[in-house]
This record gives structure tokens, sequence and C-alpha cells, in this order.
């Protein structure tokens, strides 16, 4: 059996080549890792594995799985499914390539792509969303933006914006009228919205935690996370302890996803047809770093800046890290393909391609 297209297991390298299954180390994997998580059955040749450059001699596995005498056709397509699991969910992070399409700001934040073409995010310290086209140079899309922090568009092409310093949210139509959604619950002020998501079916959530000098005039005695379904009443969705901060949606809607910058976690809510949470649990732990922003990719891997971008499956298992030496605050997936991953560094931009290719 020979498959010419390699296989990323975690953070392992593999292909399968012959009735060989070979395997190494993905650019960022820490040394010494462990071995495949994964057993093929093979019948009429013997699974050998090796690492990737040595001799072909590999290793013989002496105690084969005991589904080896398993007729050749299910073997055949035992393997199959095997490897198209493991495939589906894969990501090369060794095609990775940066380069900078901003920079010269005091800290930027909320990178949010429009279908339009174009992306939009904060630059803080000067109180404005920016907007930058590829080919083109970067542009001032508003001024007076009352400290922008985290973006979003939703699927009619309309722009979320959390104000810090107003402390609300605001969406701006595609005429550019601006409309305040939230900016109080039970009558007292939020603390300082920080990070937004807007669902393909309307429902949008939102981040309320408070960072250096916004502690000083909260009117809300916790931090929280909430949703402004497409009618009806905000819902508070959460109060944790410590401070939430990116979130973002699973590609069918079905995840909401919530980092914690001092618990050092990514917690996980499930949501129904009409956009109501459930089942709260603790998805990811001990992140290295703060986590801030996060988000998905088309597959359901999700995405933490923290220290490097830490890259997690669906189920929360780690993939891979991609290390930065900038400060981080938030990445966003964007351009015609999807497959740009845009990433605000203090007062950079970043573009990173993970084919590997980058264009004008």
């Amino acid at each position: 059996m020979s498959l010419p297209f390699p296989i990323s297991i975690g953070r392992r390298h593999a292909a399968v080549d012959g009735g060989r299954l070979v395997w190494g180390r993905l650019a960022g994997a820490p040394s010494g890792s462990g071995g495949l998580a994964i057993r093929l059955p093979v019948v009429g040749t013997h699974l050998r594995l090796r690492r990737k450059g040595r001799s072909d001699s590999g290793r013989r596995i002496n105690n084969p799985p005991q589904v080896s005498h398993l007729p050749h056709k299910w073997t055949r397509i035992l393997i199959g499914a095997a490897v198209i699991a493991v495939f589906a969910g894969a990501q090369d992070f060794s095609e990775i390539k940066f380069d900078k399409v901003a920079q010269g700001y005091g800290f930027t934040e909320g990178p949010a792509w429009s279908k339009e073409g174009y992306l939009i995010f904060s630059d803080l310290p000067g109180d404005r969303l920016l907007k930058w086209t590829p080919g083109d140079p970067v542009e001032v899309f508003r001024t007076d933006a009352h400290g922008p922090s985290g973006n979003a568009f939703d699927s009619e092409g309309r722009l979320y914006t959390c104000e810090t310093r107003a402390r609300r949210v605001t969406r701006t139509d595609k005429k550019g009228k601006i409309e305040v959604l939230a900016e109080k619950w039970e009558g007292k002020r939020f603390n300082a919205p920080n990070h937004v998501v807007a669902g393909k079916n309307g429902n949008v959530y939102f981040t309320d935690p408070a960072f250096g000098a916004q502690q000083d005039h909260r009117e809300l005695d916790f931090y929280g996370v909430y949703h402004i379904p497409p009618k009806g009443p905000m819902v508070l969705v959460a109060k944790p302890a410590g401070r939430p901060n990116g979130i973002a949606l699973s590609p069918n809607g079905r995840t909401l996803y919530v980092s914690n910058s001092d618990e050092r976690n990514v917690r996980a809510y499930d949501v129904d047809k009409n956009g109501e949470t459930s089942g709260e649990r603790v998805l990811i732990s001990k992140i290295e770093g703060v986590p801030g922003g996060i988000t998905v990719d088309e597959k359901g891997n999700l995405y933490v800046t923290a220290k490097g971008i830490a890259v997690y499956s669906a189920e929360g298992k780690p993939i891979h890290v991609i290390e930065m030496h900038d400060v981080m605050s938030s990445c966003a997936f964007g351009e015609a393909d999807g497959k740009s991953l845009i990433i605000t560094a203090r007062g950079v931009v970043y573009r990173a391609r993970m084919d590997g290719k980058v264009e004008p």
C-alpha cells in the first residue's frame, strides 16, 4: 500500500509508503516527543516505524494488533478510514510564511475580515478603526472610535465593535450608520467590552472584562460573557471568576469558545438553534502565557493568542504552537480563500499564509 501524501498527527508529521508509516517532528514541535497515537492493521506486510531521515530498516512491531487476521479488503478499508480521519483535521504548519501588512502603531487589536475583501483592525491608542485592502496602503476607516478593541462582521456585512472607553457594543451598517446594541446590564454600564463574535444566524456574543484603569470605573461587580439575540432581551451567558477575553464560534455555530486571561484557559458552551448556551466546561487549561483573542479555522481547530499562537483541536487537544517574538492581542482568518491568519501584535499587523504563499 502506498499513500503519496503526508499526514499530520498532533505535533508529528507522518507518511505511509510501501507499508511503512514514516514520521518526523513538525517545525516548532518539541524534540523527544512520543510515538504515534494510532495503530493500523496491515495484512501481507509488517508495519515499520522510522524517524524521518534515518535508516530505512526502522523498527519492527513485535506485537501487531490482534485484528491482523481480517480479510485484506477490510484492512484496506480500516487503513483508509484511519488516514482520512487523521488527514481531515490536519494542518501543515511547516509551510507558514509571514509578512507585515501594517506597522508603526501603538497597540493594535480586533482583526476582522469583510467578505467585501478588506481587513478592519483597531488602533487603540490612536482611537481609530483602520482598513487594509490587499495591494493598497492602510487607510482610516473611522476616527473618534471610543477606544475600539474587538471587531467582527456578520453574514450581512455589518461591523460589530467593542468600544472600551464608551463601554458599549456598536453595529455599523454598510452605509456607515452606527447603532448602539448594548451598553448596560440591569441599569449598570458595562466594564469594558473587549471581543465580539457574530454568528451566521444573527446571534452576537461578547466578553466584558476590565483591564488596567478600566477597573477603577466599574459599576458591575463581576466580569461577564453576554449574548445579544436577533430578537428579545440580551442574556448573561456567564459570570467567570477571571476575566474573559477572546471569543469565537465553531464553524457550524454549535459551540461557543471563550478564553480567560486570569484562569489561563478556554471554556466551551453548547449553542442551540436559538443561540442559547448551556453545558459550560473547561475545554483547554494551563495555557502558557496570557490567553487573548481566539479564532477558529474551517476545520474547527482553535487558535489562541498567548505565548505564541497555540493551536488546539475542537476537542481541546494540542496540535501546534506558532512561535512569535511579538506580544499578540488577537487573530482572525481572512482573504478570499480564508487561508490567511491575520495577527495583531502590539504596533504590527502580520499576515501568515498557511500554504506558504504570500501575495502582494
